[in-house]
């Protein structure tokens, strides 16, 4: 008996593309990443949103760290 493949699975995920890591886009899009974190350090070091200060200096810190990884991929590729 044949398997049915997973492609004709309407509840299996779709497939995303695979876009190069040195896409122009994908820089450009880490380039927006960059001045969006940017901005919302300033917002907080501004004193917006104090209830959040600490929550949204984490996430700040963490996109960070996570831009800085995507752009040593991009560098080693």
């Amino acid at each position: 008996m044949e398997q049915p493949s997973t492609d004709a699975d309407p509840a299996s995920p779709p497939s995303t593309p695979r876009i190069p890591l040195n896409d122009p886009s994908t820089l450009t899009l880490l380039d927006q990443l960059t001045e969006d974190r940017l901005w919302l350090l300033q917002q907080i070091d501004g004193g917006r949103w104090p209830d959040l200060r600490l929550d949204l200096a984490a996430l700040e810190r963490e996109l960070g760290q996570l831009l800085d990884q995507a752009r040593q991929r991009l560098e080693a590729s």
